[in-house]
């Protein structure tokens, strides 16, 4: 009992000290939130939530007065050094007065003295305030003298033009007068004035522009014709080099290695030097001792533009301006033709860009490459755009070929400059075929007119100026020994008609194709001259052939004609290729076959036809021969002494023109139609019999036509005689056949294929069978002679009844 009673005492106790503790604390916290400016809400809070303010309140009453005491302390550790201050203030005071009074009698000991030094004093700041204002006086009168210095040179510069040493004077004023200007009234004029002068300065520079660009475009037109006509110049100093070159070559080809040919090439920087070589002008001029065109107004308004600081303003005007100067270049007038005025239209371009390219390359960053280059470009399609337009509406070759060589000289011309022309030469590659249609066409007509004109008659040549211009110019010679005059060619005047055409077309293709510096397009103009030889040329001489040759003498001309005209065909080619820069020995490498062989053989036919219209009139003459004579003639029946005398007379006129192998086709032809016609005599319905000696003097006939053959063979043969007579009698191989079979003894042999193949390969067998029958029926007359009479029957007439009888069962 007793020891919970004394529990009971300890607890108290101990929640005392722990509640003393915890006030402590809560002091201590309070004070360090205090000191450190802490915020005291949480404390409040907790001290109500507690229900304990008085707690609270009473922490801070501990704590105000603990403060209370420290500022007691401080107090009173300062207030010992206050009184020591204020003891030795105390002390200062007595030195002070002595200060004082000392000080009050230096100042008036000064005063004393200093009264007349002030009085002088004021006196020199007079004089020096004086002498300033005399001095600025004359600064400003110097400044204004100064000023009205330049204002005098800045209005005789502009009297005399020189406005960029008067805008200088007015920038030199501007910057170095204006603002430092003592008289107001004259401030006021600069300042009115000065923009004044560089507006009549602009408007000045951009009157002679505006009159520079009016005169440019005249300056551009004759500059360009200029450019174009030394590149016309140019090119045909070309042309000249390589018609040397190509005789030359011609020279070298012929082996004459005791001709020497010296190639000179002329310089041509006294040609184009002035176009596109760099001047020595300076800023002021673009022109040239050749080609001379004034840029110093242009020159000068941009100068002072950039001295205005309006470059940019005055570049833009100038690009403006000459952009609405070329777009009013490409007007074409609908009152003239384009033909009349193309040469103008292009001469004004081509000036136009040979300016702007002087301007670019010396104006001093006036024109850009760009800005160039946009209007080359716009100007290109341009040109393509009217070009196109103008090509399609010609219908003339020539038109085209004269619009087509002044467009390529301006191409080469402005190619020099750096401008690309492709698209130009483009538009001349789109329209070719046109050209060459259109020009194709006009050889058509023309070649139709001098057929139709001539006579064919040998031409007549009386100079040897006409013999070189119609005969060595084509080289249609066949020797080269000048004949005596008046000579008489083996070609009608057609012929070099004919080649002059052709040749004119060549070169007309060659110029059209040789754009550019274009050099390979012989090949183009091979395809159009074979068009040319072979549908043109040799559809017109076809068609004269067939429808206005009506006599042998006319046929033959034309055969002969055709003859010359292969010559000249190698002519046409070697002179394409060398017009084309290709070697001579390229063309003749590819030789190709005569182009007018249609012509040709309608020439040789038509000769034939017509020598055998005429042969069937003599053979006519057949009627009159004796089928059942008992003898035969001794020299021919009278058909074929006037065929022989006409052939022969034939050959002896046809030899001086016609060439061998023509007149050889055609007596071969011939031949084969009088032994054809033998043969139809023999099997035709006039004939019913005939005997025997009927038939030797048919082979009497056929020997003297084999007898002609023979002795026209040496005069036809270049080499072997022998077998071109060979070949003329062949033609009458039918008919001496026919004759061979009917003197056999063994006739029924025809039916052998072998021996038929080897000696009757000719015949045919329905002919034979009408010609045997016909001998059949007059067996008893016939054979007389063959054998002698009786019962037994002839072996012969047996063999040709054999013959007969199998010839029935084959038909």
């Amino acid at each position: 009992m007793q020891s919970s009673k004394s529990r009971r005492k300890v607890v108290p106790e101990a929640a005392a000290a722990a509640s003393e503790s915890t006030d402590k604390l809560d002091q201590l916290l309070l004070s360090s939130a205090i000191c450190n400016g802490e915020d005291l809400g949480p404390f409040v809070r907790k001290a109500f939530a507690s229900g304990k303010p008085e707690t609270l309140s009473h922490h801070l009453r501990n704590f105000a007065r603990a403060k209370e005491s420290e500022i007691e302390d401080v107090c009173k550790a300062h207030y010992q050094d206050f009184i020591l201050a204020v003891d030795d203030l105390r002390s200062l005071l007595s030195d002070v007065d002595s200060l004082k009074s000392s000080l009050s009698n230096s100042n008036a000991k000064l005063q004393f003295v200093a009264s007349p030094l002030l009085s002088s004093l004021d006196s020199f700041v007079e004089a020096r305030n004086v002498c300033h204002n005399v001095t600025l006086a004359l600064d400003s009168v110097r400044s204004c003298v100064q000023l009205l210095e330049l204002c005098s040179r800045a209005n005789l510069h502009l009297s005399s033009n020189n406005f960029y040493m008067a805008l200088k004077s007015v920038d030199s004023i501007e910057r170095d007068f204006l603002v430092k200007t003592p008289s107001s009234t004259l401030r006021r004029m600069l300042e009115k004035h000065i923009p004044t002068i560089r507006s009549h300065i602009e408007q000045r520079v951009n009157k002679e522009f505006s009159n520079w660009l009016v005169e440019i475009r005249t300056v551009c037109r004759n500059l360009g014709q200029l450019a174009i006509g030394q590149a016309s110049a140019a090119r045909q100093r070309d042309e000249d080099l390589r018609l040397r070159q190509r005789q030359a070559e011609e020279q070298s080809r012929l082996s004459l290695r005791d001709c020497v040919y010296a190639l000179v090439e002329e310089d041509d920087d006294n040609v184009f030097g002035g176009i596109g070589g760099e001047v020595n002008s300076g800023y002021s001029n673009g022109g040239s001792d050749i080609l001379r065109f004034d840029l110093t107004p242009l020159y000068r308004a941009y100068h002072i533009h950039q001295t205005l600081g309006l470059d940019d303003k005055f570049k833009k005007y100038y690009c403006e301006n000459r952009k609405l100067q070329l777009t009013s270049d490409f007007q074409v007038s609908s009152m003239t033709s384009f033909l009349e005025s193309h040469q103008t239209f292009f001469a004004q371009i081509a000036g136009f860009f040979i300016v702007e390219d002087r301007i670019f390359r010396t104006g001093g960053g006036l024109i850009s490459r760009m800005e160039v280059e946009n209007l080359w470009d716009t100007a290109l399609s341009k040109m393509c755009s009217v070009l196109e337009d103008q090509f399609s509406r010609m219908q003339t070759a020539s038109h085209l070929l004269l619009i087509k060589d002044y467009m390529s000289l301006l191409g080469v011309t402005l190619r020099r400059y750096g401008y690309p022309v492709d698209a130009l030469f483009d538009v001349l590659s789109k329209h070719r075929d046109k050209y060459h249609e259109l020009l194709l066409s006009d050889c058509s007509k023309q070649i139709a007119e001098v057929l139709a004109a001539d006579k064919f008659d040998q031409m007549l040549m009386r100079k040897e100026y006409e013999y070189s211009m119609n005969v060595l110019s084509f080289q249609i010679q066949t020797s080269d020994i000048i004949p005596a005059f008046p000579y008489v060619a083996p070609f009608s005047s057609s012929v070099p008609d004919c080649c002059r055409i052709v040749r004119s077309f060549i070169e007309d293709s060659v110029s059209f194709m040789s754009y550019g510096g274009q050099l390979d397009f012989y090949d183009v103009v091979k395809k159009y001259l074979d068009r040319l030889l072979t549908e043109v040329l040799d559809g017109a001489l076809l068609k004269v052939v067939n429808t206005s040759v009506h006599g042998v003498s006319q046929a033959m001309q034309v055969a002969a004609n055709m003859a010359v005209m292969e010559r000249a065909c190698d002519f046409f080619f070697r002179h394409a290729a060398q017009l084309s820069g290709v070697p001579l020995r390229i063309v003749e490498r590819s030789r190709r076959q005569f182009p007018l062989n249609k012509a040709l053989d309608g020439a040789e036919f038509k000769l034939s036809g017509l020598l055998k219209q005429k042969l069937d009139g003599f053979m006519e003459l057949v009627e009159n021969v004796n089928w059942m004579a008992d003898d035969p003639p001794q020299n021919g029946n009278e058909y074929v002494n006037e065929v022989i005398i006409y052939l022969e007379t034939l050959v002896s006129t046809a030899q001086q023109i016609l060439p061998v192998q023509v007149l050889k086709k055609v007596l071969q032809d011939v031949l084969s139609h009088i032994s054809e016609m033998i043969v139809e005599a023999l099997r035709g319905d006039s004939v019913k019999r005939f005997s025997a000696s009927a038939i030797m003097g048919i082979d009497v006939d056929i020997r003297l036509l084999e007898s002609f053959a023979e002795n026209q063979a040496p005069l036809l043969s270049d080499a072997d005689a022998d077998a071109d007579a060979n070949q003329l009698k062949n033609a009458l191989t039918e008919a001496r056949q026919m004759i061979n079979l009917l003197f056999s003894n063994h006739p029924e042999n025809f039916l052998n294929a072998v021996i038929r193949e080897r000696s009757y390969n000719a015949l045919d067998y329905r002919k034979v069978l009408i010609i045997s029958e016909k001998l059949k029926d007059q067996s008893d007359g016939l054979f007389g002679t063959f054998g002698s009479r009786g019962y037994r029957q002839n072996p012969k007439k047996k063999s040709l009844d054999t013959l007969i009888r199998k010839l029935r069962d084959m038909n």
